[in-house]
């Protein structure tokens, strides 16, 4: 079996708007072989640029565009392929954009190895440990304290046992800060989990000052305080911390984690399929495991990339919640002809051969705005 075709589509809803979301658009990866399979991927990045990494031509064996160096090669060897990628896209790529492009093909790689083998992708990465996970319910803060908690209360009565409020408006002021946790504490109740996105806001001594804060409001986690690249911060806070720190949506693979893991950096290790793929994710899963660390999917995209984080966190021994974005975006809920979403607060772990959802082409057709491949 060969790879014979990559295809590359960018989709876009009609209305989209000036939040920190990426449930607006999508880059869908198509993998297609000679028998007749195919595997589908995606990347959570700027579409057009991920497009650009995989339609580059040759410039010479360590600056190669993704197509060209797959056509041809065995799709089940999913490994090699991956370390060939990383070789010969050295120059222009090692732990950023060029690393979604490849998860999304390495992604659609996996779907495809679990349609030939007739094999859900949690098997096929170990077995799954987990039937189901207690799902969050994601989305942004409101305007204020009093909007967050409309949200929250609407989300308890859709059933979520869990909410996670996240970025704007967080960050200007302590006043700001303590009424947005307040109102979602008010929201999701006494006996619901908070959890807390600040959106990489802040110092390391504010993080901590917020860190002790937050803590009477009996939050589960305190996410991304700082910039990503600041391990120092993050292990200094860690340390110091009265709530749980997470952070790790942002990395692209195992090399951007490899800091944080080295220093134990954090609580929760949260690991986005759509920026790292399975290959680097179950890489990423066993080291976070060696180190006594939880592991949490990050998605907030479309239900192919809600279904390839179910897939790794079934297989993650103490996986104890799942991600599931709650934006009333047409990509989240349409994508796919299998919805796949909480229900009654919990994720149920599928079965089906390789991710176990199948396109919606009509709705591909009505958010295409660009194709490429061959």
């Amino acid at each position: 079996m060969k790879i014979t075709q990559i295809i590359c589509q960018i989709l876009r809803i009609k209305s989209v708007e000036a939040k920190t979301a990426s449930s607006q658009d999508s880059v869908i990866v198509r993998v297609r072989t000679d028998n007749g399979l195919e595997g589908i991927g995606e990347a959570d990045s700027s579409p057009e640029v991920v497009k650009a990494i995989i339609d580059a031509p040759f410039s010479h064996n360590i600056a190669c565009g993704l197509r060209e160096i797959l056509i041809g090669q065995n799709p089940l060897e999913t490994q090699r392929l991956w370390q060939l990628m990383q070789r010969r896209t050295m120059y222009f790529g090692r732990t950023s954009v060029t690393i979604t492009a490849m998860a999304a093909i390495d992604m659609a790689l996996w779907d495809l190895k679990g349609k030939h083998f007739g094999q859900p992708i949690h098997r096929l990465l170990g077995g799954k440990q987990h039937d189901r996970i207690k799902a969050y319910a994601s989305i942004l803060f409101g305007r204020d304290g009093k909007e967050t908690a409309e949200i929250g209360r609407r989300w308890r009565e859709a059933g979520y046992r869990a909410v996670k409020f996240g970025w704007e408006p967080m960050g200007p002021s302590e006043a700001v800060d303590i009424d947005l946790v307040r109102g979602a504490r008010q929201g999701v109740g006494d006996d619901g989990t908070v959890l807390i996105d600040a959106g990489c806001v802040w110092d390391a001594r504010t993080a901590l000052r917020r860190a002790h804060t937050f803590a009477d409001y009996k939050i589960e986690w305190l996410e991304e305080p700082l910039r990503p690249d600041d391990y120092d911060g993050y292990a200094w806070l860690r340390d110091r911390s009265p709530v749980p720190i997470a952070s790790g949506e942002e990395e692209c693979g195992r090399e951007a984690f490899r800091p944080y893991i080295d220093r134990k950096a954090l609580d929760i290790y949260q690991v986005d399929l759509a920026r790292n793929g399975f290959t680097d994710a179950a890489y990423i899963r066993d080291r976070v495991e060696e180190i006594g660390a939880r592991l949490c999917n990050h998605c907030y995209t479309s239900p192919v990339t809600v279904a390839a984080g179910l897939h790794w966190l079934a297989t993650c021994r103490d996986a104890f919640i799942y991600e599931d974005c709650v934006e009333d975006s047409p990509l989240r809920h349409e994508l796919t002809i299998e919805p796949v979403k909480a229900e009654d607060g919990w994720m149920v772990v599928s079965d089906r051969p390789g991710l176990g959802v199948t396109l919606n082409e009509d709705f591909v057709k009505s958010t295409l705005v660009a194709e490429s491949g061959r």
